[in-house]
């Protein structure tokens, strides 16, 4: 299924297709806010992101999720990373630090998204 929006707990989401194009880099970041059309977070299965987003020191994991921040979009990336967090210390304290604030969330899978979105669409 291509990406698409749907609304879930009253937020529209962009729900990005897990075998589109990948995430390796900022403008691919905006390619994808580009694509919201009126949906406040975009939903992006973690396989659609390079590995280079894993490794931090690369910057591109800022350089990406600062392009989320800017322009008001939220950032859910949803998938089993727990490979890159057992390789990083770092990584999973950017995921901590993460699911802490409203902006970028790491989550295992959907459900996890609609409990975030239940409490924070009210």
């Amino acid at each position: 299924m291509p990406d698409h929006i749907t609304e879930r707990h009253g937020v529209p989401v962009l729900v990005c297709d897990a075998h589109g194009p990948l995430v390796a880099g900022p403008q691919d970041a905006l390619d994808l806010i580009g694509a919201t059309t009126g949906a406040d977070i975009v939903a992006l299965p973690a396989e659609r992101l390079d590995d280079s987003f894993f490794a931090l020191h690369t910057r591109v994991a800022g350089e990406i999720m600062q392009k989320f921040v800017n322009y008001h979009v939220r950032l859910a990336i949803i998938g089993d990373i727990s490979a890159h967090v057992a390789a990083s210390n770092a990584l999973r304290d950017l995921i901590r630090e993460s699911n802490r604030g409203r902006h970028v969330w790491f989550l295992a899978n959907f459900d996890e998204l609609d409990a975030r979105l239940a409490g924070t669409s009210a």
